[in-house]
């Protein structure tokens, strides 16, 4: 099945049939040829969770040990419900304890107390350890099945030591040193240990420049450390420098993936689900979208009140015309903006840079959106010559009306191309293009103070800046709007 894409609904129907059949034999070959997340897919698909207890019952830990982590949470309690305490035992005991925490947190009082009593004492231990550190933090997203070898060991016993027990573990690839004090003191490469030489100390081949992070590390900043610094396991210490666990490289691209998906949520202004999109309902889905939109009609309350001034403004009163294009300066200092906040955001959130670089940025940013504010303004104001003289905005100002008939001077009746109609044209377009050419400089300006002043304060951008950075320019655009519209009205008669 290498590099071929599973059809889930064809595995669903061989594994009901193989089940029905009570081929074990099948079964396992499924498992040997097939992805564990495939299958856990199609068990996904069971009406009948009773056919999965088959599988669990028969088919030996080896194959299914992975199976239970990748089911779904609902389908996991249905499961655990289905099986006697001694079935239930043997499933757990194959299951790592960060795994194990991570279901544990999902399921409701009456199976966590059943799945807790069904692991040994100090299993339980760890697992209630892990429940406790706080959430989204490299504590508790930490497996402690790792395996650690004392500093005083040769190469040649090391590789015996992890023989025997590296089975067991979550991975051996990136092996940690301690010495005799259960100090972490260096890490050791499975293939640099496999070319040393026999006799040769772990005190000399270890590597001494390793990284490491808290307990209460946030979990994004965990995964940018092993991003960095290109590892496939990182270790988590306690206050005391003590090691108490490692975070492999299958939890980061989990954290990866969990990060990418909050902040979309939080660009868009949804609340990120805990659940899939399918099994999350639609009073949820409300919940998570409503209190985004309240907050951002109260912010648009700041736009109402610069349109009321507008509205009762003698310039628009006067040559209506400016107002057509209120809705193209709004989406297009947003634009502007939503680039640069975009790119901010990423930014922070990989490390590319932080807030102490904000000279850099700002300057960099500074030159970028005079360069694109003067483009685009040029390119708007021919635009908008265009559009006065195509007819696609017709230009009602009293000068621009044939006396004899009061119609108004524009392409389709070929009395537009004379020279009171031009100074007018000229006079609107400039207006508009000088206020674009100052909405999008500030929109990009805003959205590099945004996200680096919220994330010196130790929030998150991307929930923060984008509503802000929404009001702001709409706020900005139209005041400039106002006031240039002011001005050039008087200077090119407009009124």
């Amino acid at each position: 099945m290498e590099n071929e894409i599973v059809d889930i609904e064809n595995l669903t129907e061989k594994l009901l049939e193989l089940i029905s059949n009570k081929d074990v034999k099948g079964i396992r070959q499924i498992f040997e040829v097939i992805p564990t997340i495939d299958i856990a897919d199609a068990c996904n698909q069971f009406e009948d969770i009773s056919k999965l207890v088959f599988i669990f019952k028969t088919v030996k830990s080896e194959y299914t040990a992975d199976l239970f982590t990748e089911l779904d949470p609902d389908v996991k309690q249905e499961l655990i419900n289905m099986m006697s305490d001694a079935e239930l035992a043997e499933i757990l005991d194959s299951q790592f304890n960060d795994d194990l925490a991570d279901d544990i947190e999902e399921m409701p009082a009456n199976l966590v107390s059943r799945v807790l009593r069904n692991v040994p004492k100090e299993r339980r231990a760890v697992i209630n350890k892990l429940l406790n550190y706080q959430e989204n933090t490299a504590g508790s997203i930490m497996t402690t099945e790792f395996l650690t070898l004392l500093d005083s060991l040769t190469a040649d016993e090391a590789i015996a030591r992890i023989r025997s027990i590296g089975k067991e573990k979550e991975t051996i690839y990136t092996l940690f040193i301690i010495d005799k004090n259960r100090n972490l003191v260096g890490t050791v490469d499975l293939d640099d240990l496999i070319f040393a030489k026999g006799e040769e100390k772990l005190s000399k081949i270890m590597n001494r420049d390793f990284v490491t992070v808290n307990v209460n590390t946030d979990q994004e900043e965990v995964a940018n450390m092993v991003k960095r610094y290109d590892l496939n396991a990182i270790a988590v210490v306690n206050n005391d420098e003590r090691l108490v666990g490692l975070v492999t490289i299958d939890d980061i691209v989990d954290v990866i993936e969990q990060e990418a998906n909050e902040d979309v949520a939080a660009l868009s202004h949804v609340a990120p689900l805990e659940d899939s999109y399918l099994d999350t309902s639609v009073a949820k889905m409300a919940k998570k979208c409503i209190p985004w939109i309240i907050v951002l009609l109260v912010l648009g309350t700041f736009t109402t009140m610069v349109l009321d001034k507008i509205e009762k403004s003698n310039v628009f009163t006067l040559v209506p015309v400016l107002i057509c294009f209120v809705p193209t300066l709004m989406d297009t200092g947003g634009n502007s903006g939503g680039q640069t906040i975009a790119l901010m955001i990423r930014g922070l959130g990989t490390k590319e840079f932080t807030p102490k670089d904000f000279w850099k940025i700002i300057k960099k940013e500074a030159m970028s959106a005079l360069i694109i504010a003067a483009i685009i303004s040029a390119f708007a104001f021919l635009w908008f010559m265009i559009e006065q003289y195509t007819g696609i905005v017709t230009n009602t100002r009293p000068g621009f009306s044939d006396p004899a008939t009061g119609e108004f001077y524009t392409i389709w009746n070929g009395k537009c191309w004379n020279i009171d109609f031009f100074n007018g044209a000229i006079g609107i377009a400039l207006t508009v293009a000088v206020t674009l050419f100052i909405a999008a400089f500030m929109a990009k300006i805003i959205a590099v103070l945004l996200p680096l002043g919220v994330a010196a304060l130790k929030k998150d951008p991307a929930v923060i800046a984008q509503p802000l950075l929404t009001t702001i320019i709409d706020v900005v655009s139209l005041l400039s709007y106002l006031g240039i519209a002011s001005v050039f009205a008087a200077a090119f008669n407009l009124m």
